[in-house]
C-alpha cells in the first residue's frame, strides 16, 4: 500500500471518530490535542498515522470502527505501515 492509499484508509477512520463522542474525547485525551489542532492537521500524514495508532490499540474500537466504515479489518494495520514512523511494522 502506498502513502496516498493509506491516507484514504486512516482518513476513513478520522471521519468515523470525529462522529463518535466518548472516542474523539479519549483520542484528545491520549494525544494531548484539540478539535482545532485535529481539523488544521487532518491531512497531516503523522496525524493520520496517530488515528490508527489510536485505533490499533484498542481492539474492540478497532473492529468497531472497520465495522462502521465497511472497513477490511486489516486494512489499518496495512495503512499504518505505509505513514510516518510505520517502518513497515507487523501489529499484532
Amino acid at each position: 500500500m502506498n502513502e496516498e492509499q493509506a491516507k484514504i484508509v486512516a482518513l476513513r477512520a478520522l471521519s468515523y471518530l470525529v462522529g463518535e463522542p466518548s472516542p474523539l474525547q479519549r483520542f484528545f485525551d491520549l494525544s494531548g490535542i484539540d478539535g482545532a489542532d485535529l481539523r488544521l492537521r487532518a491531512d497531516d500524514p503523522a496525524m493520520l498515522a496517530g488515528v490508527l495508532d489510536f485505533f490499533l490499540g484498542d481492539e474492540a474500537q478497532l473492529l468497531q470502527m472497520c465495522q462502521a466504515t465497511d472497513m477490511a479489518g486489516e486494512m489499518p494495520a496495512r495503512a499504518r505501515r505505509s505513514l510516518p514512523g510505520g517502518h513497515g511494522e507487523e501489529w499484532s
